[in-house]
């Protein structure tokens, strides 16, 4: 039997990889650039800019584009600036030549970052009402479309390692913020091919709680609600730890001559893609861990997949066997990241009320994804500096096992702590 795939998964399929590839150009290596430029203690800002802009910029442009611009319009020009303002942080370290400074570095990369996060949830709502309009069903057949875009994420990652550009390979450079910026523009154009999106101009007399979804914060009223959301926000702050940490701290080792060639540390992005393709086939198997195990128990399973996460981390080395603990650690990301994200999506789903529903699930990225990684993020930075890695490698361990022992006592707590929610009756 022939099967037949319609125009429009093709184009959302090129949509998903170019949005994402967007990102892996720099997420995982603009640490280990920034070390190299003498930035490293300042790390903690670039990856917390990342939360902070996530806190507002994804309302303010969905409510741009629920109300006075196309989605997909609204994306591109998203992508416009998000591609200019990255590759003009790209020149200016080019014409600054050995001497970058933080700020104007700083400022043009957070401009970018600040038009680029409203952008992941753009697409999604660009594919959903181009599925729509074909005929076919979000729920089943967006999800296979979405798996493109971890592979745009991963084939960006190993562009990013495995060019050079002047004998160098991009992440050590400035030249991923290029490839980067380069991308979004691509995106800013091809965004205006997909088909138009409804402007829903009918709820004049919305109130701005409303509109940022503030009801939602009705649900601290509830006991559980409240500890789920707290832990989701103290989770949440193990998000950007590897992204801004994990491609530095594998970079270090190339002051030990013996370690220097290895291949965790030549192609440290390379190593660090086994976590994306992890996270891939994971979600795969959360319909069994849901079914055999319940809501409580996956989101554990994710809590103490970071602590394996970070800890082999600290345990191992780029040779061997010690690259094998690396490996190790690449792969528990995928339970580490997809069981807490989507298991957490679930529970919010189960158990809030219809009428601010999605507001809720807005409620649960904002304290993961915006607070818990703004937080965790300055206070990673915090023990990487205390622990003063950058003059003394050999304290990356000590690092390492400081963000292990915190996601440990997460764990413990959220045990203690949070119940089983009931199952719904019909």
């Amino acid at each position: 039997m022939q099967i037949k795939i319609k125009p429009v998964t093709v184009k959302l399929i090129v949509m998903n990889f170019l949005e994402f590839a967007v990102w892996g150009a720099y997420l995982t290596s603009l640490g280990r650039y920034l070390g190299n430029i003498g930035l490293g203690s300042q790390i903690k800002w670039f990856f917390a800019m990342q939360g902070v802009v996530s806190i507002f910029m994804p309302t303010l442009m969905g409510i741009l584009a629920d109300k006075k611009m196309e989605a997909q319009k609204v994306l591109s020009m998203c992508h416009c600036f998000a591609g200019l303002f990255m590759a003009g942080a790209c020149i200016y370290c080019i014409n600054a030549g050995g001497v970058v400074e933080f700020a104007p570095l700083f400022i043009l990369y957070s401009l970018s970052v600040a038009f680029f996060m409203p952008t992941i949830a753009l697409v999604n709502s660009v594919a959903y009402n181009a599925l729509t309009k074909e005929g076919m069903d979000p729920v089943k057949d967006f999800p296979p479309i979405r798996v493109f875009g971890t592979v745009g994420f991963i084939c960006s990652m190993l562009l990013t390692n495995f060019l050079s550009v002047d004998g160098a390979r991009m992440q050590d450079t400035y030249w991923q913020l290029m490839s980067s910026g380069i991308l979004s523009l691509i995106l800013a154009g091809y965004a205006l091919t997909m088909p138009a999106c409804p402007i829903d101009k009918t709820k004049k007399n919305e109130t701005l709680a409303d509109a940022f979804g503030l009801k939602a914060f009705a649900l601290f009223k509830d006991s559980q609600f409240a500890i789920f959301f707290i832990f989701s926000m103290l989770l949440g702050a193990s998000l950007q730890i590897t992204n801004g940490y994990a491609n530095t701290f594998l970079g270090s080792f190339a002051s030990d001559p013996t370690l220097a060639d290895t291949f965790a540390v030549k192609n440290s992005n390379a190593l660090i893609a086994i976590s994306q393709a992890s996270e891939t086939l994971c979600i795969l198997l959360i319909p069994f861990f849901m079914k055999k195990f319940g809501i409580k128990k996956v989101m554990l399973i994710s809590m103490f997949a970071w602590v394996l996460r970070f800890a082999f981390f600290g345990m191992g080395n780029p040779a061997m066997p010690g690259v094998l603990l690396f490996v190790l650690s690449c792969i528990v990301y995928g339970m580490a990241f997809d069981f807490f994200n989507i298991s957490g999506s679930l529970y919010v789903e189960q158990n809030a009320e219809t009428s601010i529903r999605s507001s809720a699930q807005g409620l649960f990225m904002m304290m993961t994804n915006g607070f818990g990684a703004t937080i965790g993020t300055l206070a990673a930075g915090a023990v990487v500096d205390a622990c003063d890695v950058f003059n003394t490698p050999s304290n990356w361990p000590t690092a390492w096992y400081i963000f292990a022992g915190y996601a440990l006592v997460v764990a413990i707590l959220f045990w203690i702590l949070f119940k089983d929610p009931q199952k719904k009756t019909a």
